[in-house]
């Protein structure tokens, strides 16, 4: 065994042996050395985009993976840490633009350099389960899938909304319009209306948003939440306002009905306007002889379709000059046209109430439209100048200049309105889901081909099964001009599977959500493996799944994991599977933030520094009060601590910390600095101090290898007080240790090796036989709690000191076990207070009587100090502490 610690020697052999035992490789049904079946665990991360390199977040994420994978693996469990690839989307389309390659090229370059990353880190992934989104034999199945949905009218075509750029010629995504305006052209963004796909999702709204309040407890609640806000069920009243509005034919526009959908009926006799989206038919009927409103119009339909842009943008109108009948007053209502209606949601219609919301509130003060007083609130005054929340208050408001529903409260006032509007044919109660049915259709090259063919006589025709995969052309590369299939002759011949003629295969290619909504599953049955059969997923799957814990960041709290529960639920409809979730639990790992430096010119433009590149200046108190640029030394802001970014230029690049100081070091650092699932914050020193910390452990280890070697079976009976007190704090130490692993506080598992070392290093032990006994069984437990974090160091210092002989891999070691006898104290430590305040510490046999306690207390030195004659009472708290009332 050498001297001296070093990572690079260590991690190299430690890995060389897990390939060559192939040690991660997981199967079915796996027996241990009894012959009886292991309990599975499928713990896994969601997958990366291979962009290029790890960042720090990946380290964090993965290794908090990993911890899980070693710990359970040494308690007994199959368990199951695989990983792939999300290889589809828009950066790669972006970077071949840049570096004028295909997409392909670039991202399996990245994936080759990015898995050698992992290796590195010592993750015990199961390679051989490996998988690509953007490889046919993976997409394969989200073509068959997409055809199996559009056999069940899950999947449908219809008019979507897109953002257009005028100049490139092409649809954008949300992320790519800036302002209002094209990534690349600088072009305002136009909406445009074209036929898409779209997957319904709103089918199982119900289903989903009752398993995320009642079935997922294993989430953390603040994504349950985010979960059913986005669902977000709504009761109210879906009912007409009544027009003889006609259109050029004569026909009632709409059957003379514009529809609108409120979770207020109760102030329905407030409605002083009615505003539809842009694209409605009675504005379009409108602007035909208007040419402002046609303009305006125009003008709506410029900028980006997210929803959250369009949450904050000011809010517009225009008057149509248009009316339709309020159906319980009778009164006449101006229509508007508003850029704040969406025509996806619900009927592209709302009733304005200005008194009762802010939103209409804003909007008929800025154009001077009626505010009209329907609910009231006792003991508050309504005033038409100045919004207040109250206004809104549906708990506690009663109806008011509402005619026959005066005094009646929220839910009195709704149920009275929708019978009313029912018994006339012109309403009814709703549920509605702020929901709406997924559009996977994208107009973006790099993505899994959606399997139809468009025929000028058939229509849109589903691509035969057959013929799958629709393989993607890896030879394209984009240049900003629009979806290169449009150009791709070899793509685009086809001919029509229903009657032969020559056809065009679509080339909108899918979502990349769809890839990452079931990729979890491939994972258990992959093709190629042993088993495997020409099946989206088999039996194997049902053996794995549900997943017992997922891993990843907050920022998919939302879409990523909606989208994967309905394809779960869809899958399990259609007879693949037969569970009803896909994650039993969930955790969401904080972010990995670190400082920030900056420079601003004159225009307000910043150019953001690597920290690595500034040098600070510290105050007496090791704060720092001023940087500077080291190429330079000129000053440079100081921009507070972020997360690690690419735009602020502060992240840290993991592979110059592995060459640096080692895996075991990148991974302990990660694991100490904060709990998996808070913020952690970089920090040059901490790293430093995880890797002082590992050389202890390796100098520590080297200076016990005699006694391990002389180590025989450890006589309990031979034990001293020294021998036994050692053992209680190592057992105690363990045993928190233990129930930390399971609660996934890693960062509180290091804090207990750390506190463990010291414990060993610390014992006073001689030269015996029951000395060495006792070191070897220390020095084995504080191994096998250190390998989950630090798998590396304590796999070699396992085989050097002989721990290998007798037990085996310290990977398939079994976890050590609280030994009860040990923790057992004939002597227990009082705290002893005065009036409250600690003065002292007294040692008492364990089965101590209350005299025998107090009398101790009374004749310790120290208490002594602070008590004069008899104490008014002394009161004993059991195994705790003294309080002595003087």
């Amino acid at each position: 065994m050498q001297e001296k610690y070093s990572p690079a020697e260590v991690e190299q052999s430690a890995q060389a042996h897990w390939r060559a035992t192939d040690a991660y490789k997981a199967v079915e049904h796996a027996k241990d050395q009894n012959g009886k079946e292991r309990p599975k665990f499928y713990a896994c991360s969601m997958l990366p985009y291979p962009s290029g390199k790890l960042h720090m977040g990946h380290v964090r994420n993965y290794t908090i993976n990993d911890v899980m994978y070693r710990y359970l693996r040494m308690n007994g469990y199959n368990v199951l840490m695989p990983m792939g690839w999300d290889a589809f989307g828009m950066p790669a389309e972006n970077a071949a633009m840049q570096n004028n390659v295909p997409p392909a090229q670039w991202t399996y370059s990245n994936i080759e350099y990015m898995k050698k990353q992992m290796q590195s880190m010592g993750l015990a992934i199961d390679w051989s389960r490996e998988l690509t989104a953007c490889k046919p034999e993976y997409y394969k199945w989200n073509q068959w899938m997409f055809l199996k949905m559009l056999e069940k009218g899950i999947i449908y075509k219809k008019t979507g909304t897109v953002n257009w750029d005028p100049i490139d010629q092409t649809v954008l995504a949300n992320e790519q319009v800036i302002d209002g305006r094209g990534w690349r052209s600088g072009a305002l963004i136009e909406k445009r209306e074209i036929p898409m796909y779209y997957a319904r999702i709103t089918d199982y709204a119900e289903e989903l948003l009752d398993y995320v309040d009642n079935k997922l407890p294993g989430w953390p609640e603040r994504v349950r939440t985010m979960q059913s806000n986005w669902i977000g069920k709504s009761t109210g009243v879906r009912f007409a306002f009544k027009h003889d509005i006609q259109d050029e034919q004569g026909n009632l526009i709409n059957d003379g009905k514009l529809w609108v959908f409120t979770t207020r009926a109760d102030t329905i006799k407030g409605v002083t306007f009615c505003a539809v989206a842009p694209e409605h038919a009675l504005a379009t009927h409108a602007a035909k002889n208007n040419a402002e409103l046609t303009d305006f119009i125009a003008e709506c339909k410029q900028g980006g379709v997210a929803e959250a842009d369009m949450a904050t943008m000011e809010k517009k109108g225009m008057p149509t000059g248009l009316h339709v009948t309020h159906p319980l007053t009778g009164k006449l209502i101006p229509v508007w046209v508003g850029n704040y209606v969406l025509i996806t949601y619900g009927d592209g219609a709302v009733m304005g109430v200005p008194a009762h919301d802010e939103r209409d509130f804003a909007f008929a003060k800025k154009y001077v439209l009626p505010i009209e007083q329907v609910i009231d609130v006792e003991g508050q005054m309504f005033s038409t100048e100045t919004w207040h929340d109250w206004y809104a208050d549906k708990e506690n408001g009663r109806c008011i200049n509402s005619g026959k529903y005066d005094g009646l409260n929220y839910q009195q006032a709704v149920d009275a309105v929708a019978t009313d509007l029912a018994e006339m044919g012109l309403g009814e109660k709703k549920v509605t889901y702020r929901l709406r049915d997924w559009g996977i259709s994208r107009q973006r090259y790099w993505g899994t081909p959606i399997p139809m063919i468009n025929c000028a006589q058939c229509g849109s025709v589903p691509v035969p099964e057959k013929d799958l995969p629709v393989v993607l052309p890896e030879d394209c590369v984009p240049d900003g001009s629009g979806n290169p299939l449009n150009k791709h002759k070899a793509f685009l011949k086809c001919d029509c599977p229903k009657c032969g003629k020559p056809a065009r295969r679509e080339t909108d290619t899918m979502d990349t959500f769809v890839d990452s909504s079931w990729y979890f599953m491939r994972y258990t049955c992959p093709q190629g493996t042993p088993g495997s059969t020409d099946k989206m997923v088999d039996e194997r799957t049902d053996y794995w799944m549900p997943m017992d814990q997922y891993i990843g960041g907050i920022e998919h709290a939302v879409l990523h994991l909606l989208y994967a529960r309905f394809w779960t639920k869809f899958m399990r409809d259609f007879g693949l599977i037969k569970f009803d979730e896909p994650f039993t639990n969930l955790l969401t790992q904080g972010m990995v933030l670190n400082e920030t430096y900056y420079r601003e010119d004159a225009s307000g433009k910043k150019t953001w520094f690597n920290p690595a590149d500034v040098e600070l200046s510290l105050d007496d108190k090791g704060r720092p009060v001023a940087a500077k640029l080291k190429t330079d030394d000129a000053p440079v802001e100081i921009g507070g601590t972020e997360k690690m970014s690419k735009s602020k230029n502060n992240g840290i690049d993991p592979q110059a910390q592995i060459d640096q100081y080692g895996a075991d070091t990148a991974r302990l650092f990660t694991m100490f600095a904060s709990p998996p699932e808070q913020t952690l914050e970089w920090s040059g020193a901490g790293v430093e101090g995880a890797n002082r910390f590992l050389r202890r452990v390796w100098s520590f280890a080297y200076s016990q290898a005699a006694r391990v070697a002389n180590a025989g079976a450890l006589d309990i009976s031979a034990l001293t007080d020294a021998h036994k007190t050692l053992r209680r704090e190592v057992h105690k130490i363990l045993q928190q240790a233990d129930a930390d692993f399971k609660r996934i506080q890693y960062n509180t598992v290091v804090s207990a090796c750390m506190k463990m070392l010291n414990t060993l290093e610390g014992a006073k032990l001689d030269d015996s036989a029951v000395s060495n006994a006792v070191a070897s069984e220390g020095l084995s437990i504080f191994l096998r709690m250190l390998n989950p974090v630090a798998p590396h160091i304590t796999h070699v210092l396992w085989q050097e000191l002989g721990y290998a002989k007798s037990f085996g891999d310290i990977l398939d070691t079994p976890w050590p076990q609280v030994d009860a006898a040990a923790l057992e104290q004939s002597e227990i430590e009082l705290m002893v207070q005065v009036n409250g305040k600690l003065r002292g510490s007294i040692k008492v046999a364990k089965d101590a009587d209350k005299a025998t306690i107090e009398a101790a207390a009374l004749a310790n030195d120290n208490v002594k100090k602070f008590v004069e004659g008899t104490p008014k009472k002394i009161i004993v708290v059991p195994g705790k502490l003294v309080n002595i009332v003087a």
